[in-house]
């Protein structure tokens, strides 16, 4: 379901292969949500937001450190949400993915749709201009 279309390559190599991964976690989400053969899914939704913790940690230190590194001039806006989304991320309710696994997959689903399209789409194909 999600792909790394032209439209969201920056021309920032590094950074696009990061989004590429990030594109590829969103699917492992999805492929979740859509995985009739897994009853119980809730360790496997906790080894996709670990990934997506963890992932996210390295790639937008490496897209701040380059952006840093070229004077771009809306780096503070890029960590604001870059903060933003750790926060989301940070403030999932375990329990409440226990109990309503398919509506914890659909909301973060929904986050990373909004993320990836909003923020690679709208904010991370600038740096490269």
């Amino acid at each position: 379901m999600y792909e790394m279309k032209p439209e969201y390559y920056t021309g920032i190599a590094s950074i696009d292969e990061e989004h590429t991964k990030l594109f590829a976690i969103a699917n492992e989400c999805y492929d979740l949500l859509t995985n009739q053969f897994i009853e119980d899914k809730y360790d496997y939704i906790l080894n996709v937001i670990k990934d997506l913790k963890e992932y996210t940690k390295y790639h937008f230190k490496n897209e701040e450190e380059y952006m840093s590194s070229i004077g771009y001039k809306k780096l503070l806006s890029q960590k604001v949400a870059h903060n933003d989304f750790i926060e989301k991320i940070n403030s999932i309710n375990y329990n409440t993915i226990d109990a309503n696994q398919k509506d914890s997959l659909l909301e973060l689903l929904d986050f990373l749709t909004t993320w990836l399209v909003e923020h690679i789409l709208k904010q991370d194909t600038l740096i490269g201009k």
